[in-house]
């Protein structure tokens, strides 16, 4: 017999825990957060995740500064018992096809969510706020003003 149930920690997280006769499983928001950033980027034409919020942003820079974790950056989850949300922003490469993209995102979170904490995801909410051209990431190279 298992007993799901999920608590609000001390650090504003929520925790889902699994208990059966031979234990308890804790599953935190941030592991079902990191399943969801790493299965958006795992599909083509995903360039990259958007934090959140503003507080999101400054974590993001602090983690490209301290060079920590960054799976979770962009992913914003909700879990319940059985049930997760889950919210994200991206960039798209341009030339892509959107929808197919938010399709392929959508369906990979709710199967790698599935799948590794058995949970489901009852909505995959994606907001597509950019496009990325090729071409500006390659750096121009700077002509001196004098010679």
């Amino acid at each position: 017999m298992e007993n799901r149930e999920a608590v609000a920690t001390r650090t504003g997280q929520t925790e889902l825990t699994i208990s059966s006769q031979q234990g308890k499983t804790t599953i935190a928001d941030m592991v079902v957060a990191k399943i969801a950033g790493i299965a958006a980027r795992e599909i083509e034409g995903v360039r990259e995740l958007l934090p959140q919020s503003v507080g999101d942003r400054l974590a993001g820079l602090a983690q490209r500064v301290t060079g920590s974790e960054a799976r979770a950056q962009g992913v914003a989850v909700e879990v319940g018992e059985r049930e997760a949300a889950v919210d994200l922003k991206i960039v798209v490469d341009y030339g892509v096809n959107i929808p197919q993209v938010a399709d392929a995102v959508r369906r990979n979170i709710i199967n790698r969510v599935r799948a590794m904490t058995g949970l489901i995801v009852k909505e995959v909410n994606i907001e597509v706020n950019d496009l990325f051209f090729p071409e500006d990431s390659q750096a121009t190279p700077e002509r001196p003003r004098v010679q």
